[in-house]
C-alpha cells in the first residue's frame, strides 16, 4: 500500500460500516465461517488493486446486509455518514431483487450496472471463487458458479480491471482442475 492510499483511508469514516457488518456474523457459510468474515475478503481483495473510493469501501463491508441480514434498515445505511445514501444505492445494486433469477440478476449488474458494481461484483466473486471446495460443495453447485462466472462476471471484469479479469480466469482454470482431479480420486457427497 502507498502513502497516499493509507492516508486516504485514515480518513476515512468506515467503522460505522464495520459495526453495521456485524450482523453478517450470524450468517453462515457452507465453507466455515460466516458472512462477516466474506464481506471482510471483499474488502481485502478491493484495498488488493488499489480501490480508495470510499463508496465502493463501504459498499462492500455491507453489501450482502440486505439479501442476508431481513431486519435491515434502508434508512439506518442512509443515516450512518454523508456517504450513507451512495452506500445504499451501491449496496442496492449488487443486491439480487425477489423478482430475479440468479441469471436476470448477474445480467442486470453487467447491462445496466455502474463500474463500482461491476468492481463490487467481481470483488465478491474472487472472494467466492477462493472459498470454492470440491471437499464442500456438490460438482453440480460449482459447474453452476463457475458457468455463471464465464457467463456474466468475466464480462464485467473485461469492462471495468483488467488485472481482476486474470486473477478471475486463474480462479476458474485452477477450480476446474481442482474439480476435475477430486472427482477422479474421491466421490464427491456433501454431508448436510
Amino acid at each position: 500500500m502507498e502513502n497516499f492510499e493509507k492516508d486516504i483511508l485514515a480518513g476515512m469514516v468506515i467503522a460505522p460500516y464495520l459495526q453495521k457488518a456485524t450482523a453478517l456474523r450470524g450468517v453462515k457459510r457452507y465453507v466455515g465461517g460466516n458472512q462477516f468474515r466474506h464481506a471482510f475478503a471483499t474488502f481485502a481483495i478491493l484495498i488488493d488493486y488499489h480501490y480508495m473510493d470510499a463508496i465502493l469501501l463501504k459498499s462492500s463491508v455491507i453489501h450482502d446486509l440486505i439479501e442476508d441480514v431481513k431486519c435491515t434498515s434502508y434508512d439506518e445505511i442512509r443515516s450512518i455518514d454523508k456517504d450513507g445514501q451512495q452506500v445504499l444505492e451501491l449496496v442496492l445494486e449488487v443486491t439480487r431483487r425477489k423478482t430475479e433469477n440468479k441469471e436476470e440478476f448477474l445480467k442486470r449488474i453487467l447491462v445496466e450496472g455502474s463500474d463500482s458494481a461491476k468492481v463490487l461484483k467481481c470483488a465478491d466473486r474472487i472472494s467466492n471463487l477462493t472459498d470454492l471446495h470440491p471437499d464442500i460443495f456438490d460438482k453440480e453447485y460449482i459447474k453452476n458458479m463457475l458457468a455463471d462466472t464465464k457467463k456474466w462476471v468475466i464480462p464485467m471484469a473485461e469492462k471495468v480491471n483488467k488485472d481482476m479479469l486474470f486473477e478471475l480466469q486463474d480462479l476458474l482454470k485452477r477450480r476446474e482442475t481442482n474439480m476435475k482431479f477430486s472427482s477422479t480420486i474421491w466421490p464427491m457427497k456433501r454431508k448436510d
